[in-house]
């Protein structure tokens, strides 16, 4: 039962967070000009438009990453017209940016908010972990327990989707942002280069051989703000 209640906290917050991620996306699209995700339905906290979107990647292969491994693993989408981005590239930047701007928030949120435990006495130092980077105290109410663990998978979750999304490749949004650092032409450029095939297949390689590496080294730092 235990086990259980883990699992649907841990999925929760993956499932919140990366609705949040999409629908910003979303969100931003609109804003800049291009409803193609509000007719979709996708600029909504409702996660349901998201998993009718990408029933695998929001459901399926997060729940066996989660029986298999402990962590839920998947993916999302947002639709977007392609024409609308390439006639302007940085709004379509902005709406790369969106989402893992998203993800820096609910990770400063979950910081805070186990940060504001430890001082009250709910919490105890746990460790660079994505499940345990708090505790609950000593005779701690049960319900803590389960607020620890929220807050810690919210604050190490949205952090790891955060360094993820901003890797400079696609299939990442990072790919996206690099157009707000160039002129519009350059963006162009940019945009029709990261279509190219296989560089999708060659950035799924470079998180999977280079991430976790990278990772350790920023999640234990971002813990050592939170737990100093």
């Amino acid at each position: 039962m235990q086990d259980l209640l883990h699992w649907i906290v841990v999925y929760a917050v993956f499932l919140f967070s990366v609705t949040l991620h999409e629908s910003a996306h979303a969100w931003a699209a609109v804003v800049g000009g291009d409803a193609t995700a509000y007719r979709g339905g996708q600029v909504t906290l409702d996660p349901r438009p998201h998993i009718r979107r990408e029933p695998l990647g929001m459901v399926v292969i997060p729940w066996i990453g989660l029986l298999m491994s402990g962590f839920p693993f998947g993916w999302a989408s947002t639709p977007y017209d392609p024409g609308w981005a390439y006639a302007f590239p940085k709004r379509a930047g902005w709406m790369a940016l969106a989402g893992p701007a998203s993800n820096l928030a609910l990770a400063v949120v979950g910081g805070v908010a186990m940060r504001t435990g430890l001082l009250l006495g709910a919490f105890e130092r746990g460790g660079p972990s994505l499940y345990y980077g708090v505790l609950p105290a000593v005779g701690a109410a049960p319900f803590v327990e389960t607020l620890a663990l929220f807050l810690s998978a919210l604050f190490a979750m949205n952090l790891l989707l955060l360094v993820l999304n901003l890797v400079p490749v696609p299939p990442f949004d990072g790919s996206g942002v690099l157009a707000l650092f160039v002129d519009e032409d350059t963006g162009r450029r940019l945009q029709e280069a990261m279509r190219r095939p296989g560089l999708s297949m060659l950035g799924m390689l470079f998180v999977f051989l280079v991430l976790p590496g990278l990772f350790g080294p920023v999640l234990r730092a971002a813990f050592g703000w939170v737990l100093m």
